[in-house]
């Protein structure tokens, strides 16, 4: 039996950058792309990031990437402090928990 061949259809940047353009004022998915313009998610995907719009579309609002805005590393900046003050107490809680379980509650005590 023959192997059947897919169609392939070649877009000019023009109907490239129309379809991105349309997706993204839309908000649309990869789905909804390839159902309203019969682009497959692959060859979306890849315009997208070709044109360097790569962010999710169509889940709503986003928060910026990693790096992205001033206001984002500051925000990063200050869980990660805030997560190296109160680690060290969550491990210590956690390993006591731990070897309370293990050894008993009178493990550190002289019988």
């Amino acid at each position: 039996m023959a192997k059947t061949r897919r169609k392939r259809h070649t877009y000019t940047t023009q109907q490239r950058q129309t379809i991105l353009a349309a997706a993204n004022k839309d908000g649309l998915t990869a789905a909804q792309v390839q159902k309203k313009f019969g682009v497959t998610p692959v060859t979306y995907y890849s315009w997208r990031k070709k044109s360097g719009l790569s962010a999710r579309r169509g889940r709503g609002t986003t928060i910026a990437r990693a790096g992205g805005s001033d206001i984002t590393r500051h925000v990063r900046s200050e869980v990660q402090t805030k997560i190296r003050q109160i680690l060290p107490g969550i491990v210590r809680n956690e390993v006591s928990q731990y070897l309370d379980t293990v050894f008993g509650a009178r493990r550190g005590r002289r019988l």
